[in-house]
């Protein structure tokens, strides 16, 4: 791995702040780290960092202090953004009722060469990139990196759309971490969309980087430009791929989700209900990556694919990409989650179903999870039926009357951290005792299995798998009966191996 080398313009954002808030920030040793100063009116100021936020000094600031900042600082948009010229900081206000700027954010923006060098092979392979991950967690960071990667080291024609000039900075000369892209402004928020549009039209761009995909219009703009062949490099809302599926205005960027009602006959195949989800378009990125650290990425190489899976209930299985105590690239492998064929044995055994309370969980996503992974459970609105509660972690807090009541039933109860199927599936996979560890082989077999079962549910002939361990075979026949396909183990040891059947060669 390269050595990551940063440029941060510190000085120039340190100057708009009053005396007293400068002496009080060089005196700290942490410095280089931080991360952006807030001044609100009537306030102690504040110094925020990576891992925490400290006073700056002990008065608070006044309206005069605000006065000083603003004189240093470009024009407000409407966005309420502002920066300094020739750097990356931004700047951004709080107004009062009469529009009276009443507070300020002050970020630093820093440009940091080889923050990319972890997926630098997806940046160069031409497909479209989708970055999500939580605020200050580096997005900008390495669309800035991978600008100037593209047009500079490439030399491909890059445009940046650059909404509040956070990306190549303020004034009319864009900032050099850009590299050789060029850069469009945009007038107001409202009108990105249009602009990303132009670019395409007027301006002939192999690659287009655009900086939070927030709205419908956004999300149409960034389908046309990837239906035209230019490689689009983004961001948008959302700290997941789940999230962003979820999400109504931006699940186009993924495919979309459409109802479908299936026939009595490919229900019975599919072994499912009738009416499922699935995947309304092809998404308009073709790769997506999760910032879960600055250090440590989850990549869904097929976004096609992973959002498929998870419609069908599965949790997605990305790459994991960690930097090392050495700092040498680590590329790890999440294990499946998919308990199905322990749940097999459950229902076997179990006499009667689990009667699950839920508040605050959303009813839908823990129903689908239910019915997708055929779970010997069901919900109650009755907390006085239930043989487990799962509450959500931020009702945890207010629900405390709640909570003794499960206490006092000797209700066992469990939380879930977020409406996510990932987290649901977990915290039912502890209501019903599933821990469940994976090897790489049972992992690999599982993968190569389901690719079986679509095939044969879409027509295909007798499909023949790796030779495998009577265990891991095991696990495939229970698999593929959940889909109500036909299997048999062949062949002699060490080369005995599943074959996947389709319905139709025994109707």
């Amino acid at each position: 791995m390269s050595e990551k080398k940063t440029m941060d313009n510190l000085a120039q954002l340190l100057e708009i702040l009053p005396p007293e808030v400068i002496r009080a920030l060089q005196e700290m040793p942490n410095l280089e780290d931080l991360v952006e100063v807030v001044m609100d009116l009537g306030r102690v100021p504040e110094a925020r960092f990576p891992e925490g936020s400290e006073d700056l000094g002990v008065a608070p600031v006044t309206r005069a202090d605000l006065a000083h900042a603003l004189a240093r600082v470009g024009a407000f948009s409407l966005d309420n953004r502002a920066g300094i010229e020739a750097t990356l900081h931004r700047i951004s206000c709080l107004r009062n009722r009469q529009g009276e700027i009443i507070g300020l954010t002050c970020r630093v923006g820093r440009a940091v060469a080889g923050t990319i060098d972890m997926i630098r092979d997806m940046v160069e392979s031409g497909r479209s990139l989708l970055l999500l991950g939580r605020p200050g967690i580096g997005k900008t960071t390495k669309l800035r990196e991978i600008a100037r990667v593209l047009s500079t080291e490439l030399n491909k024609r890059v445009i940046v759309i650059d909404t509040s000039n956070e990306i190549a900075g303020d004034g009319d000369i864009p900032h050099p971490a850009i590299g050789r892209a060029r850069r469009m402004q945009v007038p107001t928020p409202s009108l990105q969309h249009a602009v990303m549009i132009e670019a395409v039209e007027n301006h002939m761009p192999e690659v287009i980087v655009i900086d939070e995909i927030g709205t419908e219009q956004e999300a149409l703009a960034a389908r046309t430009i990837a239906e035209r062949g230019v490689q689009l490099i983004g961001t948008a809302h959302g700290n997941s791929l789940e999230n962003l599926l979820l999400n109504p205005t931006l699940s186009d960027l993924v495919g979309g989700i459409q109802s479908v009602t299936l026939s009595d006959e490919e229900a019975r195949r599919r072994g499912t209900q009738k009416s499922i989800l699935e995947r309304k378009a092809p998404p308009t990125f073709d790769l997506a990556i999760e910032i879960q650290d600055r250090d440590r990425l989850a990549v869904h190489s097929d976004v096609a694919d992973t959002v498929d899976q998870m419609l069908r209930g599965f949790m997605p299985s990305p790459e994991i990409r960690q930097l090392g105590e050495d700092g040498a690239l680590e590329i790890l492998k999440e294990p499946l989650a998919d308990v199905s064929h322990h749940i097999s044995n459950i229902v076997k055994t179990a006499g009667a179903k689990i009667r699950i309370f839920p508040y605050a969980v959303s009813r839908s996503q823990l129903e689908r999870v239910i019915r997708t992974l055929r779970m010997p459970a069901e919900i109650t609105k009755n907390l006085s039926e239930a043989d487990a509660m799962l509450i959500l972690k931020a009702n945890v807090k207010s629900a405390g009357r709640l909570l003794q009541d499960a206490e006092d039933r000797q209700t066992p109860v469990y939380v879930v951290k977020s409406n996510t199927i990932p987290q649901i599936q977990r915290s039912l996979r502890e209501v019903m005792h599933l821990d469940v560890q994976y090897v790489p082989e049972e992992d690999d077999a599982l993968k190569e299995t389901r690719l079986a079962i679509d095939q044969a549910l879409e027509g295909a002939g007798t499909i023949e798998l790796k030779p495998r361990s009577a265990p891991i075979r095991r696990l495939q026949h229970e698999l593929v009966e959940r889909y109500q396909l036909k299997s048999q183990s062949v062949g002699s040891e060490p080369n005995r191996r599943v074959c996947v059947y389709p319905v139709d060669l025994f109707e």
